[in-house]
């Protein structure tokens, strides 16, 4: 992670002394409940509680005393020691390193989903307005990059609104599925420590027990939460990749907005680069980055190791911090985005009307011609207007084995835009409700 792609709301989640700060109050709230239970007495979990409520962490102490350790938690215990006195040996009781270490990771990726569910929205919100403001924008689809038949651009933005909107739903899922917590205690049997104590802890934090924790987490819940970033990133990517495309020079029907002041190229000065989509996708691929490594977590040995530990401290922070950038990037291209309609409308009659060849084919079909004839009697007056020879429906009507079937009347008609965007309505009913 860098300052250049990083919000302060979620890097403040990867900060050591926030981390320190749940570590906290993951061993204060067992002590709590520990009390209750009767495992400690009642004034230390208080004077821990106090005393610990209070402070704030020395990280540099902390990582002076893991230098001689060689241990983040006991280190971290050591310092807290430090600082509430000798009531600090009744913290921990009955615990291991993992029981804080992957509640906390749960409650550090459960607070980041909630970011970038807020980010969705963002983009979400963005992409429904602009989908609405464009509904009757027509514009030519393309296949292959090449000019198939008319759509609208609303059509592509609730296109793209609708993945996103599936892409919440998953992250959203995910969230549910990382907002776990373990405190079982070494290989996770409760030996030496009440399983209400986890029950409590859980629901202090805002998660809920892990059934069965064998000392760590299982990974196939970190797995399925970063994959489910990475899907929304590709989608990200999806989204910068078509905006990228209809803002290259020989398209021009939409680009990123270029600000009073703003500069392209330090050689051109007549240069406008998408260069926030750009941006965008490769950010889709840092984000993307940590999928394997969290597959690959997956497998521990036996009831725990460590090997996840390395891989977690960098594709937790990195793949949510960049994927947050990401989204409140794209929220703003999208929301400022420049759109030519008129741009649109010369790039669909560029090709002398052959966006319509389908419904000409289809007409000849049903006047009588064999779908094998009618085929070849299209693309014989199609090619000609694809190298630039006239107008598709001036060789149409030229063509009298086309006319013997189709007078010019109907020949014409069949080249109404408003053919291909009939069901516009039926789209965005189905997209956004009515």
């Amino acid at each position: 992670m860098i300052p250049r792609y990083t919000r302060p709301e979620m890097a403040a989640i990867w900060e050591p002394q926030t981390k320190f700060r749940i570590w906290f109050e993951i061993e204060a709230h067992a002590a709590s409940r520990m009390a209750e239970l009767g495992t400690i007495p009642a004034e230390a979990a208080d004077i821990i509680w106090n005393k610990g409520a209070e402070a704030t962490f020395d990280v540099e102490r902390i990582d002076e005393i893991e230098r001689e350790v060689k241990h983040d938690v006991i280190a971290f215990l050591t310092h807290l020691a430090e600082i509430v006195g000798p009531e600090a040996r009744f913290v921990h009781q009955g615990m291991t390193s993992s029981d804080v270490l992957d509640t906390c990771l749960s409650v550090q990726l459960t607070r980041a989903a909630d970011l970038l569910l807020t980010g969705m929205d963002r983009v979400l919100n963005a992409l429904k307005s602009r989908a609405e403001e464009h509904k009757d924008t027509v514009c030519v689809g393309r296949s292959h990059g090449i000019h198939a038949e008319p759509t609208t651009f609303g059509i592509k933005l609730a296109r793209f609104y609708a993945e996103m909107d599936r892409g919440r739903k998953r992250l959203e899922m995910a969230r549910e599925e990382i907002a776990v917590c373990a405190i079982s205690g070494a290989v996770g049997t409760f030996a030496n420590i009440d399983p209400s104590v986890e029950e409590y802890v859980a629901g202090q934090l805002g998660l809920k027990p892990e059934p069965v924790s064998s000392q760590v987490i299982p990974r196939d819940r970190h797995a399925a939460y970063f994959s489910a970033l990475a899907v929304i990133a590709s989608s990200i990517e999806n989204i910068a990749t078509e905006i990228r495309h209809l803002q290259r020079t020989e398209v021009l029907e939409a680009e990123e907005y270029f600000s009073p002041g703003q500069k392209g190229s330090s050689a051109m000065p007549h240069k406008r680069n998408p260069i926030l989509t750009e941006n965008l996708t490769g950010l889709a691929r840092l984000v993307r980055m940590s999928v394997i490594p969290a597959l690959e977590n997956v497998a521990l040995w036996h009831e725990r190791d460590i090997s996840h530990s390395s891989v977690e401290r960098g594709i937790g922070p990195d793949a949510t911090i960049h994927l947050d950038f990401a989204l409140h990037r794209l929220a703003g291209v999208i929301k400022k985005l420049v759109v030519y309609p008129e741009r649109m409308q010369a790039n669909m009659d560029s090709l002398g009307g052959l966006i319509h060849s389908q419904r000409v084919l289809l007409a000849l079909t049903q006047s009588g011609v064999s779908r094998e004839d009618s085929y070849r009697l299209v693309q014989r007056n199609a090619m000609p207007a694809w190298r630039g020879e006239g107008q598709f429906l001036d060789n149409l009507k030229a063509d009298a084995t086309v006319t013997a079937h189709l007078d010019a009347p109907s020949l014409e008609a069949l080249f109404d835009l408003g053919y291909h965007t009939k069901h516009v309505d039926t789209i965005f009913t189905r997209v956004f409700g009515k």
